[in-house]
C-alpha cells in the first residue's frame, strides 16, 4: 500500500526540474573531476565524496517530495528560531575557515548554519506573506518581513560572511517583489540600503572585505592578492572560446592558477574547458530550474505554498547571479557557491532539500488548483 502510493507520487514528479538538477550536477562533477586531475595523487577523493553526498541528497529529496509540504507551515517559526540559535552559537563555538567563523566541524563533518537558515527563512517568509497576501502591501509588511530577515543577516555579517548576507537580503527583496512591492518602496529601500552599506563600510566590514570591493573597482590595486582570483577567472573564461579546451586540458585549472576552482570559481573552469557551448547548457539548465519553480508557485493552491516556491526560486536566482557575476568580474568576490554545481556538502544537501520541497508542491497539486500571484 505504502509502496504503491510512493510510486504514484513519484510518477507525478516534475521531470523537467529533475532533468535540470541532474544536468547541473553532472557539469559540476565533471569540472571537479577535471580539477582533481591536476593533483599529485589521483585518488579523486573529492569526486567520490561529492558523488556520495549527491546520492544521499537525492534520497533525501525524494523522501521530502513524498511528504506534504504544508507541514512546514506549522514548523516555520520553530525552524526559524533554531536557525537563529545556530547562527548565534557558531559565533562562539564555530570554526574559522577562509576568514569566516561560520562552520561547525564535528568528527570531520562540516556544517554551515547559514545554509539551514536559507530554508528556515524561506519557510518563515512564506508564512508571513501568505498571511498578509490579501492586504494592501505597505510599510507594515516591509518592516514586518524585514525584521525576520534582519536577525540572521546581522549574525551573518558578524561572522563575517558578506556573500551569505547578500543572499538573505536578495531573497527577501525578490519575495517582496512578488508580494506587491511598489516602485517608491523599492527606491526608499535602495537608498536605505546604500546608507547601511556606508555604515557597514565604516564600522562592520573586515579589512579583507573592503579590499575586495576596492579591487573589484580597480584590480591593479592588488594583482597578486585579492585581484588575482578575478584576473585568473577572466583569463579562463576568455580562453574557452566556442568549444573549450577540453575536459582536463584547461591551463588555469590544470596548472592551478585559478584559486577555489572547485567552489567559488567552478563556473570559470566550465567556461575554459567546455567553452561557450558548455556555458549555454549550464545557463539553459538554470533557466529550466527557475522556470519550473515559478510554475509551481503559479499553480499553487494556497498563498503559503506559492510564496514558499517563490522563496526557493529567489535563493537559486541570487546564488546563481552572484556566483556567475563574480566569475565574470561584474560583481565583487563574495564566496557564494553555484547551486548544484560547486563542491560543498552542506550547499548541495540544502539545494536538494529545497528542490524536494518544490517537488512536494508539484506532487500534491490537484487538477484545477491554481491561484494568481499577488
Amino acid at each position: 500500500m505504502i509502496a504503491s502510493r510512493f510510486f504514484r507520487e513519484f510518477q507525478r514528479f516534475d521531470w523537467l526540474l529533475l532533468l535540470a538538477t541532474f544536468v547541473l550536477f553532472a557539469f559540476g562533477l565533471a569540472a571537479i573531476y577535471s580539477v582533481e586531475l591536476s593533483r599529485e595523487t589521483l585518488e579523486f577523493a573529492l569526486v567520490k565524496k561529492h558523488a556520495a553526498i549527491f546520492l544521499v541528497s537525492t534520497v533525501v529529496m525524494i523522501v521530502i517530495a513524498n511528504f506534504n509540504h504544508l507541514f512546514l507551515r506549522s514548523w516555520g517559526r520553530a525552524l526559524y528560531l533554531v536557525g537563529v540559535a545556530l547562527m548565534v552559537l557558531v559565533l562562539f563555538f564555530g570554526t574559522e575557515l577562509n576568514g569566516t567563523t561560520g562552520w561547525f566541524i564535528v568528527a570531520g563533518v562540516s556544517f554551515q548554519p547559514v545554509e539551514f537558515m536559507k530554508v528556515a527563512l524561506a519557510v518563515q517568509l512564506a508564512r508571513y506573506f501568505g498571511e498578509h497576501a490579501r492586504r494592501r502591501f505597505g510599510w507594515k509588511e516591509i518592516f514586518g518581513s524585514g525584521f525576520l530577515v534582519a536577525a540572521p543577516t546581522v549574525l551573518t555579517i558578524a561572522q563575517p560572511d558578506l556573500g551569505s548576507a547578500i543572499l538573505l537580503i536578495g531573497m527577501w527583496m525578490i519575495v517582496m517583489f512578488f508580494a506587491g512591492l511598489r516602485v517608491h518602496h523599492a527606491v526608499i529601500i535602495t537608498f536605505a540600503g546604500a546608507l547601511l552599506g556606508w555604515v557597514a563600510w565604516m564600522f562592520a566590514l573586515a579589512d579583507y572585505q573592503r579590499l575586495r570591493l576596492q579591487v573589484f573597482l580597480d584590480p591593479t590595486l592588488d594583482p597578486l592578492g585579492s585581484g588575482y582570483n578575478i584576473a585568473q577567472a577572466k583569463i579562463a573564461i576568455g580562453s574557452g572560446q566556442l568549444f573549450g579546451r577540453g575536459l582536463g586540458f584547461g591551463s588555469q585549472s590544470q596548472l592551478q592558477f585559478l584559486p577555489e576552482s572547485q567552489t567559488d570559481f567552478i563556473f570559470a573552469v566550465i567556461a575554459e574547458e567546455l567553452g561557450f557551448i558548455g556555458v549555454m547548457v549550464v545557463f539553459a539548465a538554470i533557466g529550466v530550474l527557475l522556470w519550473r519553480m515559478l510554475t509551481a508557485a503559479r499553480q499553487a493552491r494556497d498563498n503559503f505554498t506559492s510564496f514558499l516556491a517563490i522563496g526557493i526560486f529567489a535563493i537559486f536566482v541570487v546564488q546563481s547571479v552572484v556566483n556567475i557575476g563574480v566569475n565574470l568580474a561584474v560583481l565583487p568576490t563574495t564566496g557564494v557557491a553555484l547551486p548544484l554545481v560547486s563542491a560543498g556538502g552542506t550547499s548541495l544537501l540544502i539545494s536538494m532539500i529545497l528542490i524536494g520541497i518544490v517537488q512536494s508542491i508539484v506532487v500534491h497539486l490537484r487538477p484545477g488548483d491554481k491561484i494568481n500571484l499577488v
